[in-house]
């Protein structure tokens, strides 16, 4: 079965885009075609975080982006890459302002009401984009998740995909000879994820990405030898926490997202479950019921580089 992969960009929750890319998908049985939606791409730098994605994993692009200047970038790098890149709105908007005589507003997202599960969503991509790379570590106790990986792990794509289904999502890196900010380890109310991956796919995505700015110059960034330690390094410190570790080799965006989800609800269940033997060894006296830390005990780990 032929491989392709498909880009849904949005600048706004990204329904509409997946809807009629979905629509149009079902249409070829014999095509498997992996997802990446890429929500609320409202800046540069959200823009610049998928094309990044985009260099790695080419593939076809449909996008509805109001803002020109990011939709004529996108529209730029995708013929600078031969890669077809189309916007499944702008021409029925043309169509309709033409029709009825009137300019449109291009406002994003104004298909959507104003209801609290869109505001959620906005205000995780927020916390996102505030808070990615390391960016802004002061504030990590304000997230749902807290990724963790070396370089190259997905950790940002999946925060962007964890905040469209309303997830506060930080991402902090592991740099060689660099510490990890100190609040790392006295998290309380998020839940802490390592991210891991093959060495010998992390090297390839990694030259990929030097040769976009340095050429083929080879470092200990690409150095399999040195990468196989950051991976070994990176495992024993999630294992001496006991934070849950995905292994992203062979999963897609989605699906480490999806496995994040399910981790997110697990936990979630295990404070519900505990509140209540609690409260019923108290003697049912809410008021005498203890405040829970929030870090109900280590997840089970995911081992997911297996078919």
């Amino acid at each position: 079965m032929d491989r392709h992969h498909l880009y849904l960009i949005s600048d706004s929750t990204g329904e509409t885009v997946q809807s009629i890319g979905r629509a149009c998908t079902v249409q070829f049985e014999q095509v498997e075609v992996v997802e990446h939606l890429w929500p609320m791409v409202r800046s540069p730098r959200a823009l610049e975080i998928v094309i990044e994605e985009l260099e790695e994993e080419p593939g076809l692009v449909l996008y509805t982006l109001l803002d020109r200047t990011l939709a004529e970038t996108l529209e730029e790098y995708c013929k600078r890459r031969g890669l077809t890149c189309v916007s499944v709105i702008e021409p029925f908007i043309e169509v309709m302002a033409t029709y009825f005589g009137a300019k449109s507003r291009d406002m994003p997202g104004r298909q959507h009401e104003l209801d609290d599960e869109y505001f959620q969503r906005i205000d995780a991509m927020n916390y996102v984009m505030q808070h990615d790379d390391g960016q802004q570590t002061g504030n990590l106790e304000e997230a749902d998740v807290v990724l963790v990986g070396v370089s190259r792990t997905s950790k940002t794509p999946t925060s962007i995909y964890l905040a469209n289904r309303g997830i506060k999502a930080a991402n902090v890196p592991i740099v060689p000879d660099q510490p990890l900010p100190d609040i790392l380890f006295a998290l309380n109310r998020p839940l802490v994820v390592g991210l891991t991956e093959d060495p010998r796919r992390l090297v390839d995505l990694r030259r990929s990405r030097m040769r976009q700015s340095l050429g083929d110059t080879e470092t200990a960034y690409t150095d399999i030898a040195a990468v196989r330690k950051e991976v070994a390094d990176a495992r024993r410190l999630f294992g001496r926490y006991g934070w849950p570790v995905i292994d992203v080799t062979r999963r897609s965006i989605e699906e480490t997202a999806a496995a994040i989800l399910r981790l997110v609800r697990d936990r979630e269940r295990r404070h519900e479950e505990g509140a209540d033997a609690d409260l019923l060894q108290l003697g049912g006296r809410p008021d005498a019921a203890p405040l829970l830390d929030g870090t109900g005990g280590a997840p089970a780990r995911i081992e997911s580089g297996k078919p």
